[in-house]
């Protein structure tokens, strides 16, 4: 049975276990325990200026019975989602991931984005690890460091020059509690989980700016 399911406007990512799961989503932010992680598709219609977003996000998720999730909101199709896995020893590393690039940012930088849709990347990481609080932020740094490195990678010009990420991205790393304690680079933990987010992200950023550009071609 896949343990992704797409249900518009929900793309639901069970983990198959009570896991803990570090990230700044909309709902569940922080370090807490879930077993599946949600995106929630939106248009601008949706969110008007004045409605209290996480608000409305909670009682959407009660509605369907999901208030255990930890959930992501993005306004690009979530039907476009990408995933990859990576194994290295007895690590395994899947990443799934929305990638929308238009209110894509150069970190250090803010471009003027009113009046367009915030498709944003979210990104869910599962592992089947057992770490420490420490081990967690530290593998979280790395899916952030592979999330830019694919960005730069599909170079998307912006006046301050190659985007890096958008303004609103987001991710969640879920994993067991346990004890290890270093997942860095030079780790199983640290390279799967990079390469599972780089190849994921990758994959999304290519086929949004593929899109685009069939978008400025079309004929008017």
């Amino acid at each position: 049975m896949s343990d992704l399911h797409l249900d518009r406007p929900w793309l639901e990512f069970g983990l198959g276990h009570d896991m803990r799961v570090l990230s700044w989503a909309v709902n569940r932010p922080g370090l807490v325990t879930a077993r599946r992680i949600l995106w929630r598709e939106v248009r601008n219609a949706d969110l008007p200026r004045e409605l209290d977003a996480t608000a409305w996000l909670r009682r959407d998720l009660a509605a369907r019975g999901a208030q255990d999730a930890v959930a992501f909101l993005t306004s690009c199709d979530i039907g476009r989602f990408t995933r990859a896995t990576a194994t290295l020893g007895a690590t395994e590393a899947r990443a799934v991931a929305t990638v929308g690039l238009s209110n894509a940012e150069r970190v250090g930088h803010r471009v003027d984005r009113s009046g367009h849709d915030w498709g944003t990347i979210n990104v869910a990481l599962r592992l089947n690890a057992n770490l420490t609080e420490a081990a967690f932020l530290e593998v979280s740094s790395i899916a952030v460091q592979a999330r830019t490195a694919a960005v730069m990678d599909v170079a998307m010009p912006l006046p301050p020059g190659r985007a890096t990420g958008t303004g609103t991205d987001c991710l969640a790393v879920a994993a067991f509690d346990g004890p290890v304690r270093y997942a860095g680079l030079h780790t199983d933990i640290g390279e799967a989980a990079g390469r599972a987010v780089y190849q994921a992200v990758l994959a999304g950023a290519r086929a949004w700016m593929a899109t685009e550009r069939q978008a400025d071609d079309a004929p008017t």
